[in-house]
């Protein structure tokens, strides 16, 4: 795309942001704030007629609500979003993340402290994966703050079992393919070693499921502790097992880039302390 074709698409999104802002607000972004579900879930129940505007069901996301206006979801009234929120959270192992679990295994966000409102997560632990977890009341955010062009880093300390092979580990920077799956760029690192276990830093940028685990068991090695310690600007540092802290306002605005910039460097500093260990 040439420089005037990128200018012209952002001056139409600004036209366009500007014109519905006159209308409202789009009913799957206002009831993504509204913490319901993710944007592209809610267009989802709109397809299968889960959604009503003014009593009336709606038929396609561009929708507008505008203030005094009622929406509902299978029948119940969605309260008007509150202010964006956003909290880092320290997920034990052990926890599913997701709100309901067929298995009936305890989920993450049944053993959250009490006090916080309804919340989402950006991007999920799997069962046995521990650390930092960010957690907000507004769907639109959780899409923003996984966007893969964010190029946010993912940050891991690994324990593995099996001899590790210093130069396999360096190969990953190149990428790795592991069953047909292509993986980006991985930075990987050997911290110690004693006996059949070892400690790796870890860093990448897709997160993808199980990434970790997938490619640490193409190298011969078994992951038997997965601790996340930041995803992007946001630390886990040294907040408690179990224990859910608000990222300030300031800092969140801060830190989310606009469209087509990079992420601000050195902005984890404020995101929460470095874990040391």
């Amino acid at each position: 795309m040439t420089e005037i074709e990128n200018d012209a698409e952002n001056g139409a999104e600004a036209e366009t942001e500007v014109e519905d802002a006159a209308r409202g607000e789009r009913i799957a972004k206002w009831a993504a704030r509204a913490g319901v579900a993710s944007r592209r879930d809610i267009e989802r129940m709109i397809e299968d007629g889960r959604i009503k505007l003014n009593g009336r069901s709606v038929e396609h996301p561009a929708t507008f609500v505008t203030d005094g206006d009622v929406v509902q979801v299978d029948g119940k009234v969605v309260d008007t979003p509150a202010r964006t929120r956003l909290f880092r959270y320290h997920k034990p192992a052990g926890l599913v993340t997701t709100h309901k679990d067929p298995e009936g295994r305890p989920t993450v966000f049944e053993k959250l402290p009490p006090g916080l409102p309804r919340l989402i997560s950006v991007g999920r632990l799997d069962l046995n994966s521990e650390g930092l977890l960010l957690l907000t009341n507004d769907g639109e955010l959780a899409r923003k703050l996984e966007r893969p062009e964010n190029g946010w880093i993912r940050r891991y300390r690994v324990r593995v079992n099996g001899w590790v092979d210093e130069k396999a580990l360096a190969a990953l920077s190149q990428g790795v393919v592991v069953e047909g799956m292509r993986y980006g760029p991985i930075e990987a690192g050997l911290d110690s070693r004693k006996g059949d276990n070892s400690w790796l830093s870890v860093s990448l940028k897709e997160g993808r499921n199980r990434e970790v685990r997938r490619v640490m068991q193409h190298l011969g090695l078994e992951t038997s502790r997965l601790i996340r310690l930041a995803y992007g600007p946001f630390q886990l540092g040294v907040l408690p097992k179990g224990a859910a802290e608000e990222v300030p306002g300031k800092i969140l605005k801060e830190q989310m880039p606009k469209a087509g910039e990079a992420p601000k460097p050195g902005g984890a500093k404020a995101a929460g302390p470095r874990r040391r260990g």
